[in-house]
């Protein structure tokens, strides 16, 4: 899979067409929501993520920009197991939030004279705190053991391209979105004992699509 995303990045970032001048700065804002809700037989799970990222960049050549995000991650995800009608009833509630940095390198491509494509290579690093909270209804448990909780911190490290459009409203503000997400991601909880948990993603889904707005500094 190394190979594939070293594959991918080359040809990404191969092409050219001048279109947006070296020396060119710009200012922009990004935010990520997303909600989810399951259901089966016996377990009910609700996810909401939000991410707030304000970036600065630089184009340090025509088309190539390099900058930097610094922002924040919020997620709540609550489980329901069980049914009070026939059964006993389990809460979980784990939150989680990060302080996040994000440096990257963008190349883009000119579809007309307002729209753009762009790749982004980002090494978004997360420093996060971790909170569960776990109940149940149990009425064989003792109510000081019913209610659980843990604390602990974390780190997430991760290197992503990540594909997107950029369409110039005026010549100074623009709208951008991000559309997908390709890379590796290391999550490790700060516990002793603790091992990394390695991911890979490799597509497009609702928790990798941001929406933001954009000032360009232009000459």
């Amino acid at each position: 899979m190394k190979k594939i995303l070293i594959a991918g990045a080359v040809a990404l970032f191969s092409l050219s067409n001048a279109q947006i001048a070296k020396g060119t700065k710009y200012l922009s804002g990004q935010v990520g929501y997303y909600h989810k809700e399951e259901n089966s037989y016996d377990t009910k799970r609700k996810d909401n993520v939000i991410r707030i990222l304000p970036t600065a960049g630089y184009f340090v050549g025509t088309n190539l920009a390099v900058g930097l995000g610094i922002g924040y991650k919020s997620a709540v995800t609550k489980y329901v197991i069980g049914d009070a009608v026939v059964s006993n009833v389990t809460e979980l509630k784990d939150t989680d939030n990060a302080f996040v940095v994000s440096p990257f390198v963008r190349k883009y491509w000119t579809l007309s004279d307002k729209l753009f494509i762009f790749g982004q290579l980002q090494v978004p690093l997360e420093f996060g705190k971790e909170k569960l909270v776990s109940s149940s209804n149990d009425a064989w448990i003792d109510p000081e053991l019913s209610l659980f909780s843990r604390k602990n911190n974390y780190t997430n490290i991760g290197v992503n391209i990540r594909p997107g459009l950029d369409y110039f409203i005026t010549k100074n503000w623009s709208i951008e979105a991000t559309i997908g997400e390709f890379g590796y991601n290391s999550y490790k909880r700060d516990i002793d004992g603790a091992k990394s948990n390695d991911n890979y993603k490799f597509g497009i889904s609702l928790t990798s699509v941001t929406f933001g707005v954009k000032y360009v500094f232009a000459k």
